[in-house]
């Protein structure tokens, strides 16, 4: 459920992404158009030249200084231009390696789900009393004795298709009556069996626990065997 919980959190996040950019071109669009043209600048110094007769030599000055300033500012604009066509192209970027990122994280999640539905799910397991041991999957699995008695209750309770408590588990175990056992106790000896087993991840999908009704072994009737 986390997994499917996390691919829809990030499939949110691609779609931000997506939206991001979109945004984020219309208002560089926005930005880059709302220059000002530099040639309007100097088309007006041009124009004031061209309709004036001017002899006086500081109006040649002022003229000149024109000049240089509409050449300044063009120089100003183009330069604006190169940052905002820069600032663009990282932006793209940074967002191009997210998109990345969330979609490999997306197929990863996919195929860790795949593995985990493979791997841990116990397709056959055969307890060997006998031996102190179990076979998961073709994969062999040396237990203590409590270990195997408490496995053998599951499985057998399993084949029933009942759940078992941990005060029944114990009770059953242990010979008490149930009203002189413990919940706690029965916990307990899921935990040690699980803990055998090789950790959580495949503990918790061959032995799942259900609030009110007790453990139960995760498997099919028919892939159970008691030896």
């Amino acid at each position: 459920m986390n997994i499917f919980s996390n691919i829809k959190r990030d499939t949110v996040f691609l779609i931000i992404i997506i939206v991001g950019f979109l945004l984020t071109v219309l208002a560089f669009g926005a930005l880059y158009f709302a220059v000002p043209d530099p040639q309007v600048f100097n088309s007006a110094v041009e124009k004031i030249f061209v309709e004036n007769d001017f002899t006086k030599q500081t109006d040649l000055k002022l003229l000149e200084v024109l000049a240089q300033s509409g050449s300044l500012f063009e120089g100003s604009i183009a330069l604006y231009s190169k940052i905002i066509f820069t600032l663009f192209f990282v932006i793209l970027t940074v967002m191009m390696i997210c998109l990345a990122l969330i979609l490999s994280n997306i197929e990863l999640r996919k195929q860790f789900n795949l593995l985990q539905t493979s791997s841990f799910n116990a397709f056959s397991i055969e307890l060997l009393r006998s031996k102190n041991s179990v076979q998961i999957n073709g994969d062999s699995f040396q237990l203590t004795a409590s270990n195997s008695e408490t496995l053998s209750v599951l499985m057998e309770c399993a084949l029933d298709g009942d759940y078992v408590t941990g005060v029944q588990l114990e009770s059953i175990i242990s010979g008490k009556d149930e009203a002189d056992c413990d919940d706690n106790s029965g916990a307990m000896r899921i935990k040690r069996l699980r803990d055998n087993l090789g950790g959580q991840i495949i503990a918790t999908k061959l032995i799942r626990h259900v609030p009110s009704k007790g453990y139960q072994i995760n498997s099919p009737k028919g892939s159970i065997h008691l030896g």
